[in-house]
């Protein structure tokens, strides 16, 4: 058994092994001409329960025909035109290369004697993004898994910054949009502060919070005896991509004294943008950062991090332990990641992005991104032609959100079950995926474009698709109710 492990005997297994994996799924892209087969969840739990994993096949190839038959022919595949619904992005090559480089290295990042030059390269990463934010010369970060873990560490030091004032932590209070991601929520639960703590600010017409009203509550906050924690502004909220006024945020932060985040985990795109970057003015006055890369710098996942103004402050998130990261080490400028995350072991992400920018450049990624917004806006003049859809607000981003509207007059709830009906029909058909959000208390659609191969025909193509089912729905409906 001891042929399976990687190592200078079995190099060339190894190479043929992932060459024949690299096969098949090369294979697999090549010929999918739909972003999902519509396999349901009845048809394939079964096929995968009847495997026996205590009876190993002890065969590479057979191993790949079983996966192909289990995960590959089946598996939504993000690189399709037609795939328009989460922040699921097509990938680079460049960024799979490394995907393949450092699963096969195992560097852990958490410290310098795992991963030596891996280190080094992810804060060179750190040092680059932060830049392109204009954080200023004290700023760092580190990589995380994703846009909720960022979230969940700048709340963290948000709160420990206002802990070393002396401010108690039922006192605390964070202010967020009523469209900002639920991590949160989550964060102020997990760090102790309670749900409650969230105080939800309205959004006006296009989705972006509204800073009347962020003052207002900031006022009302500090006339109760309550701290204002942290701001949360978002660049890119995951329903409608629209970004909050991160200028006239950032004055309310400074004259409240109150930490400023921007979760930018799907506007980040915007750093790399040779005509949008202005989208985000204002996001370089943030405490804190989130980023995705693997929302709008086409990463695998994951590819994330979280970026500080004040190095100082990821103190907060710094343990030591004599087996791993002793305090003596520090004295010794020896850089050990783990010393600013919230995560031990660690996977060497930031190489994907490397490879990305050493093969491509930024300006590169850049237009990807400008090209999938430009696509958006594309789609929002389709859909605000189109009398058979409402559309919502005209995008900043790349998020079109819309509903299917009948032309003759119709019970709101039934338009609701008819546009429910078409994502989950269009869904099982595997012709197209979209999403699904609300608008008030009303079902909206959702499409989140992100592959520059999308075109004006594929959208075209999937709302006469929307509009095909949600018809036989109603048609269905009125005969049965005959």
């Amino acid at each position: 058994m001891r042929s399976h492990l990687l190592n200078d005997t079995t190099a060339e297994r190894y190479r043929s092994s992932v060459t024949e994996g690299v096969e098949r799924v090369a294979a697999r892209i090549a010929t999918t001409s739909r972003p999902f087969t519509g396999i349901s969840v009845d048809d394939l739990a079964p096929r995968i329960e009847a495997v026996d994993l205590d009876e190993p096949l002890h065969d590479t190839i057979a191993a790949l025909d079983e996966l192909d038959e289990l995960y590959l022919r089946d598996a939504v595949y993000f690189h399709h035109p037609r795939y328009l619904a989460h922040l699921n992005c097509p990938v680079v090559i460049p960024a799979v290369l490394g995907e393949a480089v450092l699963s096969a290295v195992n560097s852990s990042l958490d410290t310098w004697d795992q991963s030596a030059g891996g280190t080094l390269i992810e804060r060179r990463l750190i040092d680059w993004t932060a830049d392109r934010i204009g954080l200023g010369p004290a700023a760092d970060g580190v990589f995380t898994s994703g846009g909720s873990q960022s979230n969940l560490q700048a709340m963290l030091l948000a709160r420990e910054e206002a802990a070393k004032a002396g401010k108690p932590a039922t006192e605390l209070r964070i202010f967020a949009s009523e469209v900002g991601h639920f991590s949160i929520q989550k964060a102020a639960t997990l760090l102790g502060l309670g749900e409650d703590a969230v105080i939800v600010i309205p959004t006006d017409h296009n989705k972006r919070m509204q800073t009347v009203a962020l003052a207002r509550e900031l006022e009302r906050c500090r006339d109760n005896d309550l701290t204002p924690m942290a701001v949360v502004a978002t660049a890119g909220t995951t329903d409608f991509g629209s970004i909050d006024p991160l200028p006239e945020i950032a004055e309310l932060c400074e004259q409240y004294g109150t930490w400023m985040h921007v979760d930018a985990a799907y506007g980040c795109g915007l750093l790399a943008s040779l005509k949008n970057r202005h989208l985000i003015d204002g996001i370089e006055r943030a405490d804190s950062v989130t980023v995705d890369y693997h929302k709008s710098f086409f990463q695998p996942v994951s590819s994330s991090a979280v970026l500080v103004r004040d190095r100082s402050t990821l103190s907060h998130a710094t343990y030591h332990a004599e087996y791993l990261n002793p305090r003596r080490m520090v004295q010794e400028r020896i850089p050990n990641q783990v010393d600013k995350s919230l995560q031990t072991t660690r996977r060497f992400d930031a190489l994907k992005l490397w490879m990305t920018l050493r093969v491509m450049g930024a300006d590169a990624i850049g237009e990807l991104f400008d090209s999938v917004c430009d696509m958006a806006d594309d789609g929002w003049r389709l859909l605000a032609a189109d009398p058979r859809y409402d559309v919502v607000v005209e995008p900043q981003l790349s998020t079109l959100v819309f509903r299917y509207i009948p032309e003759s007059i119709c019970d709101p709830t039934a338009i609701d079950r008819a546009n429910l009906y078409a994502r989950k029909a269009l869904f099982a058909s595997g012709d197209a995926v979209v999403a699904g959000t609300k608008v008030g208390e009303r079902q909206y659609l959702k499409f989140t474009l992100l592959n520059p191969e999308t075109t004006v025909a594929d959208i075209t193509a999937v709302l006469d698709l929307i509009a095909g089912h949600a018809e036989q729905y109603l048609g269905e409906t009125l005969d049965r109710a005959s």
